[in-house]
């Protein structure tokens, strides 16, 4: 071998990225080969050395030198058949590893062929697949069309890498905003969470460990300038953004919304699962056009929403009393905390705390997420709930003497 090859093979490094050292041993392959061809022992050991500043090279076999101008035309032949599989071969390699390392991000293209209902796009070095399955319903291209996808997956094939795109998957939206963000991209605002149903809707929440950057308002920009940018990619979809709490109370409030929450009751921590009471006006928003909203709002907080109405709950609790005996006064124990309204003591009620037992119980976060009760209300309930016995009773439900109990 030449300087001059030695040249061009440096050509082919800059061109394809393909290293010099992986084309060196390329060409050392194709020259064993060749050599084994010309020796017609394809058991015999062969061994070849290149000098890659003179460009000399030594093929030994047994510790006899092989001459390459002995060399006919069969053994050149299977020399350069074994070069251009081993450049293929590492050409795939280094389009495989650069695209792996490109995953869960975007990449640009031009949509060129359709396929049994997939996109086939033109990403420069390769091609890419986006499927139907992982399409919007929204979305509509053509051919020559430029497309931004989500790179989903990345495999080796034996015709080469095999890159899936996406356009309908989570990340893609999170990418999205982190090209429209700068906050997001700096990782002053956090993505916590995203739930989406492609084409339709979907909900993002949003952190930022700094008290003083409002998280949501970065997000949705000025006049919805950068939101804008993120909807127009999607083709309209709608985007909820969310300010995500580790208080769990505040949070799946916040994921309902555009509903207004009156409480959240968490039910089970460890299995997470939650219960929600909502405004009898306000029930088939929370709930959303086919269970949407809570169903997005549950992959987003990742808990388990169960959504009543407050008409409901009342229901219930007339309904037990009913059954138990008791006069209908599920709501007679709260209303008599000194401080607390009508309309905070129908709250009370309708988020399951019947009597000032069942408040003893009750966490500060679970209270104070109740509509219309603050840091003051919460000190008279504790105040007044602590004061009472244990299983009190109204006198008027007493057991009178001489009664069974």
């Amino acid at each position: 071998m030449s300087t001059e090859l030695l040249t061009v093979l440096e050509n082919i490094e800059r061109e394809k990225g393909i290293s010099l050292q992986v084309l060196i041993e390329s060409v050392e392959a194709a020259l064993v080969s060749a050599a084994k061809k010309v020796i017609h022992d394809k058991d015999k050991e062969v061994d070849v050395k290149i000098d890659l500043e003179t460009g000399k090279i030594k093929i030994l076999s047994e510790g006899k030198e092989i001459v390459s101008s002995e060399f006919g035309r069969i053994a050149a032949q299977t020399a350069k058949q074994v070069i251009f599989q081993k450049i293929r071969e590492a050409e795939r390699d280094v389009i495989f590893n650069e695209f792996n390392q490109k995953a869960e991000s975007i990449t640009t293209g031009t949509v060129y062929r359709f396929e049994k209902g997939a996109l086939l796009v033109d990403l420069g070095k390769t091609e890419g697949v986006l499927p139907k399955r992982e399409m919007s319903p929204r979305d509509s291209y053509h051919q020559g069309d430029t497309i931004r996808a989500y790179i989903l997956e990345v495999t080796k094939t034996a015709k080469g890498p095999q890159i899936i795109l996406s356009r309908c998957h989570p990340g893609f939206v999170k990418c999205l905003f982190h090209l429209e963000v700068p906050e997001v991209s700096d990782g002053m605002v956090e993505i916590m969470s995203v739930s989406r149903e492609a084409g339709d809707r979907t909900k993002i929440s949003v952190w930022s460990k700094n008290e003083k950057i409002d998280c949501v308002g970065a997000c949705v920009g000025i006049r919805g300038s950068r939101v804008k940018g993120v909807v127009k990619e999607l083709q309209g979809e709608k985007i909820d953004i969310i300010r995500w709490s580790e208080n769990v109370e505040e949070y799946i409030q916040a994921a309902l919304s555009p509903a207004e929450v009156s409480a959240v009751k968490i039910l089970n921590r460890e299995e997470k699962k939650a219960e929600v009471i909502v405004s009898d006006d306000q029930l088939s928003l929370a709930i959303g056009k086919n269970g949407q909203n809570v169903r997005l709002a549950s992959k987003l907080t990742g808990w388990s929403i169960d959504i009543r109405s407050k008409k409901e709950i009342v229901k219930e609790k007339l309904e037990a009393n009913m059954t138990s005996g008791l006069p209908e006064a599920p709501s007679q124990g709260v209303e008599s905390i000194d401080g607390v309204g009508p309309k905070t003591a129908e709250a009370l009620v309708a988020a399951g705390f019947k009597t000032l037992d069942d408040l003893k119980n009750a966490s500060d976060e679970t209270l104070l997420a109740i509509k219309g009760i603050g840091k003051k209300a919460l000190e008279k309930i504790r105040s007044t709930a602590l004061a009472v016995p244990k299983e009190s009773v109204p006198p008027a439900q007493a057991a009178q003497p001489g009664e069974e109990k």
